[in-house]
């Protein structure tokens, strides 16, 4: 009997402890399993983390690129405004050549840098970067063509021009609208300093043509901005452009009626000249 009941302690003791060994078992594969997908996240949020990290370096130093040849595109379009601002009577011919020789190699040396820069990436995402190059780009080539032909340059005979700049495989850099207008917006300040030189030598009806296409491009951008998504960079550029408006419309107004009143008293070779309304002249 106490044999029995030795066994049956025995048999019960291992009855007891079965459970115990397999609670124990299973709560250490339940750790394990936690333990084994804690790593994996953690080593996948360090992949996806570290891969983040290379693609914004990555980014980074596209932009760092980009941002160098705007600047470059920057300075040689003011090289190409500042050729045309030479003009006269006796070297336009020469000058507008020498002006479009500089901006097709602004094309190909510079906007084409930027392009290879900018090439297999999202545009929008590194507008900001590229922008101020190709506003003034958009400046300098709409006044030459002004120069040329007295035509607005348009944004599709714009873009016409670069698709060749791009590789066929990647998507071509396309001027957006956007820049195209600050870039005109930037125009009228330079035909306002164009018309005011031509006034100086002279060309009042120049100076008068200028004054009617400016006039005309402040009264399309005056309907056009407020319709537009991005307005605030237009807002100080519309008074600048008003301002540029009304300073060749009171050049030319002032010299009409300077001539009005002109009344040349001296250079008259003719003896009989009326001087100060004195026919006859004075005798002396």
């Amino acid at each position: 009997m106490k044999c029995c009941s030795a066994i049956q302690k025995i048999v019960l003791m291992a009855s007891d402890s079965k459970p115990q060994r397999l609670r124990q078992w299973a709560s250490f594969q339940s750790s394990a399993a936690k333990k084994t997908r804690t790593m994996t996240t953690q080593s996948s949020l360090k992949d996806a983390f570290s891969s983040y990290a290379d693609d914004l370096n990555h980014l980074n130093d596209k932009r760092e690129k980009v941002v160098k040849a705007s600047r470059d595109i920057t300075a040689n379009s003011k090289k190409v405004i500042f050729q045309v601002h030479r003009i006269s009577k006796s070297n336009k011919e020469e000058v507008l050549e020498k002006a479009h020789k500089d901006l097709a190699a602004v094309v190909d040396q510079y906007v084409a840098r930027l392009v290879k820069e900018l090439r297999g990436s999202d545009f929008w995402k590194l507008r900001r970067a590229y922008s101020p190059g190709i506003q003034e780009y958009v400046e300098a080539a709409t006044l030459c063509r002004f120069c040329k032909s007295g035509t607005l340059l348009n944004l599709e005979e714009m873009n016409a021009s670069l698709s060749s700049l791009s590789d066929p495989s990647h998507k071509p850099l396309q001027i957006n609208i956007l820049d195209y207008i600050l870039g005109l917006a930037d125009l009228t300040g330079e035909l306002m300093r164009l018309a005011i030189g031509r006034i100086s030598d002279g060309e009042l009806e120049y100076a008068q043509k200028i004054c009617t296409f400016v006039r005309e491009i402040h009264r399309e951008l005056t309907l056009l901005v407020p319709r537009m998504d991005e307005p605030y960079d237009m807002k100080t550029k519309m008074e600048t452009m008003l301002q540029s408006v009304m300073k060749i419309e009171n050049a030319c107004f002032g010299v009409h009626v300077r001539k009005s009143e002109y009344n040349p008293l001296l250079g008259s070779g003719d003896p009989s000249y009326p001087l100060m309304g004195v026919a006859g002249g004075i005798d002396l």
